[in-house]
């Protein structure tokens, strides 16, 4: 376990940088709720990680769907739901609910039901649904741990990069989201299902410096910093706790208890050992791409292709089937 790193105190300089002085004053709040809140109350938040990179979110639609040009929104209802009707979904710390606007595009769903704490991204959320017309979608100011869940009500429960900031993870997916699916329900994830707290193990810190030391140096200039990005040290616990008490929280028991309460319908893999933290902070230089800038990133995924082959992935796609 590691407390404090050299890496804490960057990211706390990029984040005055990026989000100013109030934001920084939040994270010493001390209410957890709260402290978690601030990490998402902002719609147009400036950085630079390695989501925002066009060429690594077609690798991800292709180790997920097979295509890279094919969402797994699309690939679920394509291959999974497209002979049903009146659908019933259930979304747990939806965000900006971009996906479950996705799915509420399609008639086959009657109710998709959003829930989250966070009301500055639900206002947005419900404005986009108004402007598409979509009746489907509701949003719900809630906190998941005083919500009831209805017995057999809903038809598929959904998690996208949320069900890792959960607590207890073996009672929420072994019984209250067994509970409130119905007998054929299906648990779709898309999630960070490694270390808790991102305290990632030594030989996962050392593949991720080594994958970062063969880009040049010029495209490891930090995001609004004058600093280059020369070695990856990992997240201190003081920092993890303080900026959002719930990311991460038991993670690494997501995988263990799904493969313990449901049948695996579909899974796929799609790595995130390694470019998540090679690319935050420089991930900006490889939004618009050239010959060279193509040939990094093509050698990083060969990095972390390699890394996984010997190491569980830290994300994964699953569509799983209640029991």
């Amino acid at each position: 376990m590691r407390l404090i790193t050299l890496d804490d105190i960057i990211e706390t300089y990029t984040k005055f940088r990026q989000r100013g002085l109030p934001f920084i004053m939040s994270k010493l709040n001390l209410n957890a709720i709260k402290r978690t809140k601030s990490a998402f109350n902002e719609l147009d938040i400036s950085s630079a990680n390695w989501w925002i990179i066009p060429k690594v979110q077609k690798r991800w639609n292709l180790l997920i769907t097979g295509d890279p040009n094919l969402e797994y929104e699309d690939f679920v209802m394509q291959n999974y739901l497209s002979d049903h009707k009146d659908l019933k979904m259930l979304s747990l710390g939806s965000g900006i609910c971009s996906h479950e606007l996705t799915f509420a595009g399609y008639d086959n769903f009657k109710e998709i039901l959003c829930l989250d704490i966070n009301e500055v991204l639900f206002d947005q959320a419900r404005k986009i649904a108004n402007e598409k017309g979509l009746k489907s979608i509701h949003f719900q100011i809630q906190d998941l741990y005083r919500y009831e869940f209805p017995e057999n009500y809903f038809d598929i429960v959904l998690f996208h990069a949320s069900l890792h900031h959960f607590k207890d993870i073996e009672n929420l997916v072994g019984k209250k989201i067994k509970k409130t699916l119905k007998s054929d329900g299906k648990l779709i994830i898309n999630e960070f299902v490694g270390a808790d707290r991102l305290q990632f193990p030594k030989h996962q810190i050392t593949a991720t410096n080594t994958a970062l030391q063969s880009i040049p140096r010029s495209y490891r200039k930090r995001f609004k910093l004058n600093i280059y990005k020369n070695k990856f040290y990992g997240s201190g616990m003081i920092r993890m706790i303080l900026a959002d008490p719930s990311e991460c929280v038991d993670s690494s028991q997501i995988m263990p208890s799904i493969h313990k309460h449901y049948k695996t319908i579909y899974e796929a893999s799609y790595g995130g050992n390694l470019l998540p933290n090679v690319l935050k902070d420089i991930a900006h230089h490889f939004v618009t791409l050239n010959k060279e800038k193509e040939d990094i990133l093509d050698q990083l995924f060969e990095y972390e292709d390699t890394y996984i082959k010997n190491h569980s992935s830290d994300f994964v796609f699953g569509i799983y089937q209640n029991t």
